[in-house]
C-alpha cells in the first residue's frame, strides 16, 4: 500500500453557498490535514480522509466569519473539527467516484463526491506527488446547520445546498 499525505500549502478545502438566492458566497478552511492510502498511484481502492479545523474558516469578511463560527452555524466552540473518510473509491478513466462519511457538528452523513485526477509527478526533492480536484454537494440542514432568515421579497437569505470543493496535492510518504 502507498500512503500519501495531503499538502496543506498546495491544497485547499472550500465551500460555496447561495446568498439572497441570487449570488454565491465562498469560504475555505486555512487549517486541515489528511491522507490517502492506495494500492498504487492510480488511487485504485483508495481510502481518503481529512480533518478541517472549523475555527480556521475564512470568507474574507470578519463579521460573516464570526457568525458562521457561532451557534447559528458551525458552533465551532462545541464542534471544532469537520471530518471526512471515504468508504468506497472507484476510478473511472481520469475521475474518482468517492463515497464516504462527512461529519459536521458531530452529525455524520453519507456523501458522494467526484474528483478529476490531474496526474502524478515528481517534485524537486524526488518525491512522488499526486493531485486531484474534488467536488460534491450537501444539504447543510442535514448536518444541523439550519439558521436562516426569510426575505421580504420571498425566499431565504442562505441556500440549503452547499458545494464542497477541494483542490488536493498529496505527497507520497
Amino acid at each position: 500500500m502507498k500512503k500519501w499525505i495531503i499538502d496543506p500549502v498546495h491544497s485547499e478545502i472550500a465551500f460555496k453557498a447561495r446568498h439572497l438566492m441570487i449570488s454565491t458566497v465562498r469560504g475555505h478552511f486555512n487549517k486541515f490535514e489528511g491522507e490517502i492510502t492506495a494500492k498504487d498511484e492510480n488511487l485504485t481502492d483508495a481510502v481518503i480522509s481529512f480533518n478541517a479545523d472549523v475555527n480556521s474558516l475564512e470568507t474574507r469578511h470578519p463579521d460573516r466569519n464570526g457568525h458562521l463560527l457561532g451557534a447559528d452555524f458551525f458552533d465551532a466552540e462545541k464542534f471544532p473539527k469537520m471530518s471526512f473518510e471515504s468508504t468506497s473509491v472507484k476510478r473511472v478513466k481520469d475521475t474518482l467516484e468517492i463515497d464516504g462519511n462527512l461529519t459536521i457538528k458531530d452529525i455524520t452523513k453519507a456523501v458522494s463526491l467526484k474528483a478529476e485526477i490531474n496526474g502524478t509527478n515528481t517534485d524537486m526533492y524526488g518525491k512522488k506527488v499526486t493531485a486531484f480536484d474534488l467536488t460534491g454537494k450537501i444539504n447543510r440542514q442535514d448536518f444541523g446547520v439550519t439558521w436562516n432568515a426569510v426575505l421580504e421579497t420571498g425566499g431565504v437569505l442562505i441556500g440549503d445546498e452547499v458545494t464542497i470543493e477541494a483542490f488536493i496535492e498529496a505527497q507520497e510518504a
